[in-house]
């Protein structure tokens, strides 16, 4: 047994992936005062990707190993080094989501958080392994920003399977290619009404799957997407993979809710584009909650969905919003400074 045992660790090294428990710990937020922070425990996942070359099989590999990642569920974990006992059981697919208010308020910008898993008999001074994070405490600034990241700044080809997992398989987040001057609209909007110290935040919400964070995060470092909190969907298995980024779309609803219920001072700018059911969605979040979107962005991608994106885009401006369908990022930026979201001086002519 004890061969066997040492015979799949080995495989398991060669493949790069882990088979101990692990916490996986993402962005979180702070909201009237509460801390946010919600992650994975998995038995089995990946290990960071070292080397990025342009290869087939490594790229294919890669991408696949993120999708062996096994949750485990009855798992309790809690909040290290706090006063208070905040603690958590991970639901059935691994993940959990813990929220405490600190004795102290926290400093605008990023902290970071450790998140420990215990059991019982092991005791809560012996954690079974740690995982850390960061929450971000918003500035206090006028406009934070939703976006979508699939064709919406990361060419995806969301509209055809076939062309989405080719471009998953044979890519990798160095590879990957922005649409041309998204990031510089995005970062103009970081610093709407405000400068580079104190930069409006960020929220991104996916259909895709908590799978690939690592990927889109070193993406989004790798190409200068403004730093932000990541809202993915269910995690999937391997024999899923086929079905990547094709969740129900309708939970994306939920989580735009959810921030805009956190910090309902704060009017947002929703940016996606027309491959699924963006402009579906931001039609009836405008319907819902007018006076907290100041504006919506819609990429203009699929041809095919144009007549019915278009309608969606005439619903919002009726309901007295801006909205601005486009085809290149150059005319969103000539948007934001017509409607004062960002300066004209700092718009490239």
């Amino acid at each position: 047994m004890e061969a066997s045992g040492g015979t799949k660790s080995k495989i398991l090294t060669w493949l790069r992936i882990s088979d101990r428990p692990v916490v996986k710990v993402y962005r979180g937020y702070v909201h009237q005062g509460n801390i946010v922070v919600f992650g994975h425990v998995l038995r089995r996942s990946a290990l960071p990707r070292k080397k990025y070359r342009q290869n087939f099989w490594s790229n294919s590999f890669a991408l696949l190993r993120l999708f062996m990642a096994r949750p485990v569920a009855g798992m309790t974990v809690k909040v290290a080094g706090i006063e208070e006992d905040v603690r958590y059981i991970t639901e059935k697919d691994g993940f959990f989501r813990l929220e405490w208010k600190p004795q102290k308020p926290l400093s605008p910008g990023w902290h970071s958080v450790k998140v420990e898993l215990i059991t019982a008999n092991l005791g809560e001074n012996d954690p079974i392994t740690t995982g850390e994070g960061k929450v971000f405490q918003a500035h206090s600034t006028q406009y934070g920003f939703i976006s979508d990241i699939d064709d919406t700044f990361l060419i995806s080809h969301s509209a055809n399977l076939r062309k989405r997992l080719l471009v998953l398989l044979t890519e990798n987040a160095y590879s990957r290619d922005p649409f041309e001057d998204v990031v510089e609209h995005y970062q103009l909007l970081a610093r709407s009404g405000t400068d580079e110290k104190a930069p409006n935040p960020f929220f991104f919400v996916s259909s895709s799957e908590w799978n690939l964070y690592d990927y889109i995060l070193t993406f989004c470092e790798r190409n200068g997407i403004p730093d932000g909190v990541f809202l993915l969907n269910q995690i999937k298995q391997l024999r899923e993979v086929w079905k990547t980024g094709q969740n129900k779309h309708m939970t994306k609803f939920t989580r735009i809710v959810r921030i805009l219920d956190a910090f309902p001072e704060m009017r947002f700018v929703l940016l996606g584009d027309d491959t699924q059911e963006d402009p579906n969605i931001y039609a009836s979040l405008v319907q819902h909650f007018p006076r907290q979107i100041r504006c919506v962005y819609l990429r203009r991608v699929h041809q095919k969905n144009e007549g019915r994106t278009q309608g969606f885009v005439d619903q919002i401006i009726a309901a007295g919003v801006p909205c601005c369908y486009f085809r290149h990022s150059s005319e969103a930026i000539r948007h934001s400074a017509k409607i004062g979201l960002v300066e004209k001086a700092d718009v490239r002519e």
